[in-house]
């Protein structure tokens, strides 16, 4: 099971390295196609990983239904953590093509759905502090 990660972290780095390879060359003849290479090595790397953030996902509701945490709460912080995740490809891929000022605003906008999903977890933790205190 260990090689098998290795392994992943190695295809991974194998096509990052690849990818950038094909950019270098690529971006001397056809610039305005660097953007389709760089969205393709992204998309494959997000297929790769997509088996291991389900096996994740399902780790993590087992422990949820074994304990006393709320299924809800489980939901939000995968959803405000797959936020994130595609908030960064995004962020990377609109730097890529230089364009910093747009994102910056992915950035921001990610930040605020991610902040506006997290009050019902930050009202319930303080609901808690307050029963706790006396």
């Amino acid at each position: 099971m260990r090689e098998e990660k290795d392994m992943d972290i190695v295809k991974i780095i194998g096509i990052g390295l690849i990818s950038l390879i094909i950019i270098i060359i690529v971006r001397q003849y056809k610039p305005e196609f660097t953007l389709y290479v760089s969205l393709l090595a992204g998309a494959i790397i997000l297929l790769l990983i997509m088996d291991k953030i389900s096996g994740i996902i399902e780790m993590l509701t087992n422990l949820s239904n074994k304990t006393s945490i709320n299924n809800d709460f489980l939901t939000l912080l995968i959803k405000i953590t797959g936020i994130a995740f595609l908030t960064e490809f995004a962020v990377s891929i609109c730097k890529d093509t230089g364009e910093s000022a747009i994102a910056n605003k992915v950035d921001m906008g990610g930040k605020v759905i991610i902040v506006s999903m997290s009050i019902p977890i930050i009202s319930s933790l303080l609901e808690t502090i307050l029963e706790i205190l006396p």
